[in-house]
């Protein structure tokens, strides 16, 4: 069985013990979270679809981890103008773990 979760603009699959990582969210390692916007439940042969969620579908995870992502070099230029900028962005992440998985 797993869901499709939607969380910070992207679509995430969710399975029962897997984890998988989100954008920040503002919870500390061991709170329990709820997302709410299921997109899809699938059990064997059978779909749940949403329209554009399932609805009091709910997929509920375990903060296992707050951490930075590698970092990324954004450099600006222009040419024929000496004009060379270099700026380094390190994102922050949420490590989710999926506990349960309720279908509406």
């Amino acid at each position: 069985m797993y869901a499709i979760v939607e969380s910070g603009g992207r679509q995430y699959r969710a399975e029962e013990g897997n984890t998988f990582s989100v954008e920040k969210l503002p919870y500390q390692v061991g709170d329990q979270v709820e997302l709410n916007n299921v997109l899809l439940i699938a059990a064997g042969d059978s779909f749940q679809v949403g329209q554009p969620t399932v609805a009091g579908a709910a997929v509920k995870a375990t903060v296992v981890e707050q951490y930075r992502g590698k970092k990324i070099l954004v450099w600006k230029y222009h040419a024929k103008l000496r004009y060379r900028r270099r700026r380094g962005h390190r994102q922050d992440y949420t490590r989710l773990r999926v506990d349960t998985i309720v279908a509406g």
